[in-house]
């Protein structure tokens, strides 16, 4: 029986049996101090821990504990003794034979003398649209292309807890700005304050104190919004001024991270992750009797009001276009339409996006380079030059950044070799940009599926594959079947020699002679 239980039939042997102390004693086999216990007070008296002096703990090995623990306030954080690591030293150096237990109470206790206490923090209350905290996190993610570890932005509001999540490449001040963008729709207003810790993007020196020397592009953008901005202390003691949002990644990582995602690209990772955060609108936080998308409703009322238009996050720029129509933007170089080389171009940059633009135009977007001295190349670009100079369409790198990109259809390559056995090199590869401009007038899928059939039914011809893709864009035509293609053999003419030509020549020479 429980202790509790014992001094329960004590009591009952004295109260109702009249029973002595002695005799109680005797018969539960108790000490006759414990039923005087039990006749004073219902409840077992707690039990006292013994005083334990450690004796194996010498004092030579207590001021050597002493000494690690005050050569560890100069070393790196990380780098710093634990409890093990001290027990695992006595033992290889002094002998120690004790318990690790030993050596951490002692630990804990020195820790506390030389005040090294852990932490202690004031909870805080947070009236609905006042604040929002803002950090980075990363993750590996699976594309197509391999496995790459991914930034993540994070924004979750203080007071319902609710969290944006955005992916991006790299932590560049474009993906900074953008995020910011993005996620003052997605809660459809601003708050009041937004904390962030210091990163480079928005400060560019820290100075005495809280002050900060900040970016003038992230002042403009909180000049746009009209937020407050404050900034935690360097170091691990900032992270605790945001745990809100440290914690709130942690938890959407083990979600909604694990295990690591598949996905396409980084438009098909931002879908998931806006999926993500709607789930965790339907969780209730500890302690809380609403959940989250409950509280949002308390606090989406609070915000202030966005701007009219957002905030344009893009760099923007101006880049010549040298003679192999390619305009460098910071290192890298990216193409433009032929007819643009020799000139000047405006480009915007964007956190993944490369965009530029001509008399109010753009005539050019490629996804962002994130390396130095890369070039990306478009074949659309180079399509009338190479129609100028077919013989250079083989060997061009637009070509082969296409096959390496997957933008080069197997069916083409046998399309070319096609060609190449009906027509004569120029010609056979003229009819390969033929059918290429053809994209400027259809979706790729469109063109592919006519080149396709066109190939199923022997049509090596870019006319006719033009006549096809005509037939599948058109919408009155989308659910009608198609012409028979062994119709359009009858239109092919055999290549023409020019011996017919020479035996003329020859019979008028001869003519002549008579």
């Amino acid at each position: 029986m429980t202790k509790v239980e014992q001094f329960e039939s004590i009591r009952r042997d004295s109260v109702l049996q009249g029973k002595s102390i002695r005799e109680i004693a005797r018969d539960r086999g108790v000490h006759r101090r414990v039923v005087r216990q039990a006749l004073d007070n219902a409840v077992p008296p707690a039990r006292r821990a013994p005083e334990r002096k450690a004796p194996v703990l010498t004092e030579a090995m207590r001021h050597r504990v002493g000494e690690m623990l005050r050569a560890d306030r100069q070393a790196p954080r990380k780098q710093r003794h634990t409890s093990r690591r001290i027990w695992n030293r006595l033992q290889a150096e002094h002998g120690f034979v004790g318990a690790e237990s030993t050596v951490r109470r002692f630990v804990g206790q020195l820790r506390r003398e030389l005040g090294e206490a852990k932490a202690v923090f004031v909870p805080l209350a947070h009236p609905p649209g006042k604040e929002a905290e803002v950090d980075w996190y990363e993750a590996d993610v699976d594309f197509p292309w391999g496995r790459e570890r991914v930034q993540f932005f994070a924004m979750r509001a203080c007071f319902s807890g609710r969290a944006f999540h955005m992916a991006f490449p790299r932590q560049t001040q474009q993906a900074f700005l953008e995020a910011h963008v993005a996620a003052h729709a997605h809660f459809g207003g601003v708050f009041e304050v937004v904390r962030y810790d210091n990163l480079k993007a928005a400060v560019k020196k820290v100075l005495r104190g809280r002050r900060r020397q900040e970016s003038d592009r992230f002042v403009a953008l909180r000049s746009h919004y009209l937020f407050a901005s404050e900034f935690c202390e360097p170091g691990v003691g900032g992270a605790h001024e945001k745990g809100g949002v440290e914690g709130c990644v942690g938890r959407f990582r083990r979600t909604h991270l694990v295990p690591i995602p598949v996905v396409d690209d980084y438009a098909a990772l931002n879908r998931m992750l806006l999926d993500g955060c709607a789930i965790d609108d339907l969780r209730r936080i500890d302690g809380r009797e609403q959940t989250v998308l409950e509280d949002w409703l308390t606090e989406r009322a609070a915000l202030s009001p966005l701007p009219a238009e957002a905030f344009e996050t893009a760099l923007s720029g101006t880049a010549r276009v040298d003679a192999r129509s390619i305009a460098r933007v910071g290192s890298n170089g990216y193409s433009v339409p032929v007819r643009l080389a020799h000139l000047r171009v405006e480009y915007r940059l964007h956190a993944t996006a490369v965009e530029f633009v001509h008399d109010g135009r753009v005539v050019a977007c490629h996804a962002r380079l994130m390396g130095h001295h890369g070039l990306r190349l478009e074949l659309d670009h180079y399509l009338e030059l190479l129609w100028r100079k077919p013989g250079a369409l083989v060997r061009s790198l637009p070509l082969a950044q296409a096959r390496q990109r997957g933008e080069w259809p197997e069916d083409y390559d046998r399309l070319q070799r096609r060609l190449r056995e009906r027509f004569e090199p120029a010609e056979a590869a003229r009819q390969m940009l033929a059918v290429l401009m053809l994209h400027r007038e259809a979706a790729p899928d469109d063109v592919q599926v006519a080149v396709s059939l066109a190939l199923e039914h022997g049509s090596h011809d870019a006319g006719a594959i033009a006549v096809l893709l005509r037939q599948l864009c058109a919408t009155e035509a989308r659910n009608a079947p198609l012409a028979e293609l062994g119709d359009l053999e009858r239109f092919e003419r055999p290549t023409l020699g020019l011996e017919d030509y020479d035996q003329l020549l020859t019979r008028r020479c001869v003519q002549g002679v008579h």
